[in-house]
């Protein structure tokens, strides 16, 4: 197994698991899955610069996800999306729960959040090999890059830390030696001015980087999700035609004000048999569209049998969700999927998801009226009294 570099950027209960491992490395890892999982990639590619609404339908209704190229993202802002939550993620615990608080929110072990961001609590035996950012697009505005927490982070990233005092240390060390040579009252105030501008110099390379970095990220997030806004919104148009849903109604069936961001780590785990990044699950939106690494471990249920989503460069995984289900009279289906851990690598993925406007009511022959708001009020509750997602087996209509 390779090296943990940042075992101290981990969640308290991940860096005890590890180190349990570590100390029982000669146990045996080769405990069989209880369902095979098949290689063959036969997932559905779309084009968005030339869409076919047939095969849109037939991977709709067939497989609940599907491929998108020529989606129009430039590769230069994935790129510098994915090294951000790298850099972000490298922070130590303790900092990244001071500093990505309100808007923001930071989880770790689940990904059943309320609908303020804050984590469900669950039982140690249902802990997910996951930890990430929360962040609703709509609030992105209140996150502003002179948080009080500021400190902390500027001392914890330590790419910039590292160099700066570096640089620093060299200057005080040049200057102390001045000191001890040089004798005379115009040479000390003279090295006493340099080494108070050292000083201050020093204070302002600590700050202005964070500065910076917080001020980029969020200028790439709101780019970001202009891009996903776009997207969602033509996909589901698409998909709102093929189904022949009412124009009106169907504009209420999404709205890009409740579109949120979700930046996920899932860390290195040698027992990859025995622990998941995340539990077999549906999603709750109406679409998701997740942007993924090159490490892989996305996993989807086709036909009672577990397929791997290789990952793709340039490519974005569309996944329908409950809402999109229901919209759909069951005619669509909201994928079964899962997330596998690496025992050799740490795996980094950015999903977007989107759902109906507050007050819109789901219109369905096959489920009872509902709102988003009624349907997320009772996964909270399944989810707190059985420690699991029911679902729309819920607004399911009898008979």
């Amino acid at each position: 197994m390779s090296e943990i570099l940042n075992l101290k950027s981990y969640p308290p209960v991940f860096r005890q698991q590890y180190i349990g491992i570590q100390q029982n490395s000669g146990l045996d890892d080769t405990t069989k899955q209880i369902q095979e999982v098949v290689n063959d990639d036969t997932i559905p590619v779309l084009d968005l610069q030339c869409l076919d609404l047939g095969k849109l339908q037939e991977a709709c209704e067939d497989w609940g996800l599907f491929r998108l190229v020529n989606h129009g993202i430039p590769l230069t802002l994935m790129s510098q999306l994915r090294d951000h939550s790298r850099n972000l993620f490298s922070l130590t615990f303790e900092s990244k729960q001071e500093l990505f608080t309100n808007p923001l929110s930071y989880f770790w072990g689940t990904t059943a959040l309320t609908p303020t961001g804050a984590a469900l609590s669950i039982g140690p035996q249902n802990i997910n090999w996951v930890e990430g950012l929360n962040i609703p697009l709509s609030q992105l505005s209140l996150f502003q890059k002179d948080n009080e927490t500021l400190g902390s982070f500027r001392y914890s990233f330590p790419a910039f830390s590292l160099s700066c005092f570096r640089g620093f240390y060299v200057n005080f060390r040049d200057l102390h030696s001045s000191f001890t040579v040089q004798v005379g009252i115009i040479t000390l105030v003279k090295s006493a001015y340099a080494l108070f501008t050292l000083i201050s110099l020093f204070f302002l390379l600590m700050l202005t980087p964070y500065c910076c970095f917080l001020r980029f990220t969020r200028a790439l997030l709101e780019e970001y999700g202009r891009h996903l806004e776009r997207l969602a919104t033509t996909m589901f148009g698409a998909m709102a035609k093929n189904l022949h849903l009412d124009p009106e109604l169907s504009k209420t069936y999404i709205s890009e004000s409740t579109g949120f961001v979700r930046v996920y780590r899932y860390p290195q785990c040698s027992m990859e048999n025995e622990a998941w990044g995340i539990k077999v699950h549906t999603d709750s939106s109406v679409l998701s569209i997740l942007n993924q690494d090159q490490v892989g471990g996305l996993q989807v249920l086709k036909d009672d049998n577990w397929l791997q989503v290789e990952p793709i460069p340039d490519t974005l995984v569309f996944n329908l969700g409950d809402m999109m289900q229901a919209i759909s009279d069951d005619k669509y289906k909201s994928v079964k999927h899962r997330v596998k851990v690496n025992k050799e690598k740490e795996r980094f993925s950015i999903c977007y998801f989107v759902f109906p406007a507050e007050g819109s009511v789901i219109q369905s022959s096959k489920y009872r009226p509902f709102t988003y708001s009624d349907f997320q009020a009772q996964v909270q509750q399944d989810v707190k009294t059985l420690g699991f997602k029911v679902g729309l087996e819920r607004f399911k209509v009898a008979g």
